[in-house]
């Protein structure tokens, strides 16, 4: 192994290459807190973002403009070290389950199996609090599906991030979550750290730490460890 002189003669590795990493749903909550980690970390070269609109531009952003129902299986920006994925709707928003579980399950498996088949090694996953294939519930069961789904392609590290209840400054409205985001708010510090709110920014921090420097093997990162204190 090449190494370099180090303090007292001592050696040491040689730096490692920016990092280049792909983010899929760079313009929900918790991307847009993971895009402006990634653009400001020294360890990342490039950041890959597929997005439907445009991004501020940015030296070290590449986002190719996508329909994720069609992603082009053999573009060159699929080249990349790791990915972190926050793809994500609510029942509401998608209207039906089918296009639920078409977001939050086959969009975020598809960028996997792709990202996979161009060398990437890790993959790191906004899931939820629940997360279970067998569950009764039809969102846990979709979340648990997509963590199964992607721990069988084969990634040197995948991590699956379980918050709870996220809190931050959405772009649109979702009533219940904002009720029940202010009661969380003022009862939080009497409750178990699993059921306090998981700020945007926390969650952000674990995924990208994930996929910037990732280690072998699978993890979660639960909601109890990302809590706001």
């Amino acid at each position: 192994m090449n190494t370099v002189p180090g303090i007292d003669g001592l050696r040491e590795p040689p730096p490692m290459a920016p990092r280049r990493i792909l983010l899929a749903g760079a313009t929900g909550l918790v991307g847009r807190h993971v895009l402006d980690l990634l653009l400001a970390d020294p360890r990342v070269g490039q950041v890959v973002a597929p997005v439907r609109r445009p991004l501020p531009a940015h030296p070290e952003l590449l986002q190719p403009q996508v329909d994720y129902d069609a992603l082009d299986a053999d573009a060159p920006w699929w080249d990349v070290d790791a990915v972190v994925c926050t793809l994500g709707t609510t029942m509401a928003q998608a209207r039906s389950r089918e296009a639920f579980q078409r977001v939050d399950h086959d969009y975020p498996l598809r960028v996997g199996e792709l990202a996979r088949r161009h060398g990437a090694k890790a993959y790191a996953l906004n899931s939820a609090t629940g997360a279970d294939p067998g569950s009764m519930l039809f969102y846990n069961r979709v979340k648990g599906a997509v963590e199964r789904g992607l721990a069988a392609l084969g990634f040197e590290s995948f991590t699956c991030v379980r918050p709870g209840l996220i809190g931050g400054n959405r772009q649109e409205t979702r009533r219940g979550e904002r009720a029940a985001l202010a009661v969380l708010r003022v009862a939080g510090p009497l409750l178990p750290r699993a059921w306090r709110i998981s700020p945007a920014a926390r969650i952000a921090a674990a995924l990208v730490e994930a996929a910037v420097e990732p280690v072998p093997g699978r993890h979660v990162v639960a909601a109890a460890e990302l809590a706001a204190p």
